[in-house]
């Protein structure tokens, strides 16, 4: 079983776990389109000069349409390639589109010299698989459909030995594809699931699961600068009186009270909101594409009631209590400290308020 297991995780998933895979799907396809998109312009320029070489020459001639078809196509996917997203969908179909593109390029060259054998079909069968990040059976069914219209179309065009001496090779160096992208696939997929560990262990506060003030300050500069909205709210809050509780039971009550802190934020905030530890006691939560303030009003009362219910401390007749500063981004900052100082301006205030525990900067 564990065979079977295996086997079926380097088909399908690359030789890891479905949900490792699912993780770093996005990783690959931004590989995929970067590679494509080079690979598109260098096709481009190559059956450019296939084409200026055939009008040029005669012994060229015979492909002259097959050069020009496919510059005008390489030259119109180039052209999606600059206007696609990296990790669409859209663009992964494009690319395996001009997989079969070529295929039939092979075949269409094949074709034109039916007495020779299909080198240049045998070459992409190799090839191709070696440029693309993906599930192997994916390639494997483009590389065997590719092999059957090859068997099909060439039949009856090519001699009858030559057609059998190509089809023996073109079984052979399908099967020989379908392995080289298994290989290549599981070493540069776990390239990517080692990449991904490094960057959550540099971007995540080791306390609490969340982002750290690293990766805190990365992702809402980014927010800033995108402009894509010009809206936010940045709630900035730490735990009131924090020095008496390490003070009264000890740092081991205060490192969890921090972790229970944490916990409490990132099970509240996971729809895209940017949430972390900035440091000491200090958190920031940072809600992305509005700037209405009866939704601030609204969390930063959840917030407040629910630290409350979350966090607990030795004697269980002491609640803590969280103090939250509200700042409003509406476009105008390009960097995450002038809204942090706003914030922080606003947590003193909420300081002197016992009751709310919450102040927007005004």
């Amino acid at each position: 079983m564990d065979i079977l297991k295996k086997a079926r995780n380097y088909f399908c998933y690359c030789g890891i776990e479905k949900e490792e895979y699912d993780q770093v799907k996005e990783d690959a396809y931004v590989s995929n389109f970067k590679v494509w998109r080079i690979l598109h312009i260098l096709m481009t320029a190559i059956f450019a000069v296939l084409f200026v070489s055939s009008l040029m020459s005669q012994l060229m001639s015979v492909n002259r349409v097959i050069y020009l078809l496919l510059l005008i196509y390489c030259g119109a996917a180039t052209i999606l390639f600059f206007t696609l997203e990296e990790d669409s969908l859209v663009a992964q179909l494009l690319i395996y589109l001009s997989i079969s593109v070529l295929f039939v390029f092979g075949c269409l060259i094949t074709q034109n010299k039916p007495d020779r054998n299909a080198t240049t079909f045998i070459v992409f069968l190799l090839i191709t698989p070696m440029f693309m990040i993906d599930r192997p059976y994916f390639m494997a069914i483009e590389l065997c459909a590719a092999s059957v219209v090859f068997a099909i179309w060439m039949y009856g065009i090519k001699p009858r030995e030559v057609w059998v001496f190509d089809l023996t090779n073109v079984i052979i160096f399908t099967i020989v594809g379908i392995l080289l992208h298994i290989v290549a696939n599981s070493i540069r997929i776990k390239e990517f699931v080692l990449t991904r560990k490094i960057h959550i262990q540099r971007d995540t506060d080791e306390l609490t699961g969340l982002k750290n003030k690293f990766s805190l300050t990365r992702e809402i500069n980014a927010h800033l600068q995108n402009g894509s909205s010009g809206k936010g709210i940045m709630f900035l809050m730490d735990v009131d009186r924090f020095k008496s509780v390490n003070d009264t039971y000890g740092h081991d009550v205060g490192d969890r009270v921090i972790h229970e802190m944490g916990t409490f934020l990132g099970g509240m905030f996971q729809n895209g909101e940017i949430a972390g530890r900035f440091g000491g006691d200090e958190f920031i939560v940072f809600i992305k594409d509005t700037d209405d303030a009866d939704t601030a009003r609204r969390v930063a009362e959840e917030m407040v009631k629910g630290a409350s219910d979350a966090i607990s401390l030795p004697d269980r007749d002491q609640k803590v209590s969280i103090s939250i500063g509200i700042a409003f981004y509406h476009g105008s900052e390009k960097n995450y400290s002038e809204i942090f100082k706003k914030a922080d301006t606003a947590l003193y205030k909420a300081k002197e308020d016992p009751v709310v525990r919450y102040s927007f900067y005004e």
